[in-house]
């Protein structure tokens, strides 16, 4: 009898056992560690952009700008990456008038406009600092302040009289988001649009 005939079968059978040994462990792996999906992907790469994102945050008024119902969301964003807060209220001085003038209609809009918004942040557990700024064009001053602030991020609220038109974005918020250094965010409210100021509208709401 030749010694080969029953040295084979047992090395064939050694290598298919092998194998399946190495399919199943491969198998097993891969279970325990699949690959990360499309979302996975996606969901880490936005938690990494918004740290990124996230620092110095400003969020901008003015007479044509209403930015109260993502003051809320503002608010949450700076508590939850302990950035600092500054809701900025930007007067545009016309030229027939020094750049000093006095407007009393505007900037008693301004101060209401931001006590509101320290409401809002005070009841998000987060300070806020307020600036009243006066410039012959708001988009510059809004891009000299967030410079000066080192913001990573502005948000804008959308246009007074644009959301009852079905424009809500303004040819300002349009070059502001064009031209500025770090990231804007648009906030345009819905016709519900109470969702972003939450309990701090409530708070506002005359009781009768």
């Amino acid at each position: 009898m030749n010694p080969d005939a029953t040295v084979h079968p047992h090395i064939v059978g050694a290598a298919i056992a092998i194998a399946l040994f190495a399919m199943i462990a491969a198998t097993f792996w891969w279970m325990l560690h699949p690959p990360s999906s499309f979302v996975e992907r996606q969901a880490k790469k936005a938690a990494s952009e918004l740290e990124r994102m996230v620092g110095s945050i400003i969020v901008l008024f003015t007479p044509e700008i209403v930015s109260s119902h993502m003051m809320a969301l503002a608010a949450k964003l700076a508590r939850g990456e302990r950035s600092e807060l500054l809701a900025l209220y930007v007067i545009e001085m016309p030229y027939t008038l020094p750049p000093d003038a006095e407007m009393p209609l505007e900037e008693r809009a301004a101060l209401d406009a931001l006590g509101a918004a320290e409401t809002i942040a005070k009841n998000n557990g987060i300070s806020v600092r307020t600036e009243i700024v006066k410039a012959r064009s708001t988009k510059q001053a809004v891009l000299d302040i967030a410079k000066r602030e080192r913001a990573n991020l502005l948000v804008v609220g959308d246009h007074r009289e644009g959301r009852y038109l079905g424009a809500p974005l303004s040819r300002t918020i349009e070059e502001i988001a064009a031209d500025a250094k770090c990231d804007v965010l648009i906030g345009v409210e819905g016709k519900h649009g109470t969702l972003l100021v939450g309990e701090a509208a409530d708070d506002q709401t005359p009781h009768t």
